[in-house]
């Protein structure tokens, strides 16, 4: 049994689990990428720690410094815990109305959350992290959603993880969106290695990635308000918007068929997985993004439709 030094040596190499309770046409196989057993419980503890890795070795960001950030609550809970040990102080600007769960997990890693109100959105979050950023001497801001470290933190591991795990044989990929930078770096290197593979994001109503306008949803963690600087709307072979009430229903399946507990975001994964295999060809691999885990959703109701 291998020994490790540290909790960021475990972040990475999730499991990938073939679901075999729904009810799939014939020949079409479904693989969820479980990102919630990264030790930090989300898809964002890959971001975290490679984030961190790049400023400081970049010197953007040194040792007794700041990191502030805008964050729904996972890329705040990756970033504290790449943070321990880096005698880094961390600051997150969290819109009022994010998980409850998330915000506790922060603070227990050391972090402190500045909330933003609801109605701002996370537009008004980064405002808020900016204006921090001013007041703060020695502070950096790693901008997830203009940052081109994030996709390639998912372009350098999770999507070679996915490629090698399946011996090459990926049909389809599916992620959601909220920064974009697990669907875009997932997607440049499958395409990479296989121009044919369909590459679909997945967004909630009230998000603007299909045309629609933006506004409020109860499905958290994914969702876009402006579209970030690296977002290249060329991977988008297929946009999923999915509705709320879809999603939460499949959080409520995956506990029931599958055992899975899973947040809100990967119902909606869940949603548009299903939506693709009903047309995928035969002989079609789906490969979904299951990005964290149902318990930091409990104070929502996550399972009574998040209300």
């Amino acid at each position: 049994m291998t020994i490790y030094q540290h909790v960021q040596e475990l972040i990475g190499n999730t499991p990938l689990l073939e679901l075999t309770r729904y009810p799939l046409p014939e020949g079409i196989r479904l693989f969820a990428k479980l990102e919630f057993m990264n030790p930090g419980g989300s898809v964002k503890d890959r971001i975290g720690k490679f984030l961190l890795e790049q400023a400081l070795a970049r010197g953007d960001v040194k040792p007794g410094g700041t990191v502030i950030e805008a964050t729904a609550g996972n890329t705040g809970i990756g970033l504290a815990m790449a943070a321990v040990g880096l005698n880094l102080k961390v600051i997150f600007t969290v819109p009022q109305k994010f998980s409850i769960e998330k915000q506790q997990l922060m603070k227990a890693l050391g972090a402190t959350v500045v909330n933003t109100p609801t109605s701002e959105g996370i537009t008004g979050a980064i405002r808020k992290a900016e204006s921090l950023a001013k007041e703060i001497p020695g502070s950096y801001i790693p901008g997830q959603f203009s940052n081109p470290d994030n996709p390639l933190a998912h372009y350098e591991h999770l999507g070679p993880e996915i490629w090698r795990d399946l011996n090459g044989q990926v049909d389809v990929y599916i992620a959601g969106a909220g920064s974009g930078g697990t669907f875009m770096g997932g997607s440049r290197y499958l395409k990479e290695q296989n121009p044919l593979i369909k590459t679909c994001i997945v967004e909630p109503e009230g998000s603007i990635l299909a045309g629609g306008p933006s506004g409020p949803h109860r499905t958290e963690g994914i969702g876009v308000e402006t579209l970030s600087s690296f977002m290249d709307v060329s991977y988008f072979d297929a946009i999923h918007t999915i509705s709320d009430e879809d999603a939460f229903e499949r959080v409520k399946d995956l506990a029931l068929l599958e055992g899975l507990l899973v947040g809100s975001s990967s119902g909606a994964a869940m949603q548009a997985a299903l939506n693709e295999a009903g047309h995928a060809a035969t002989g079609s691999n789906i490969v979904v993004i299951f990005p964290d885990s149902s318990e930091r959703y409990l104070s929502q109701n996550i399972y009574h439709g998040g209300q």
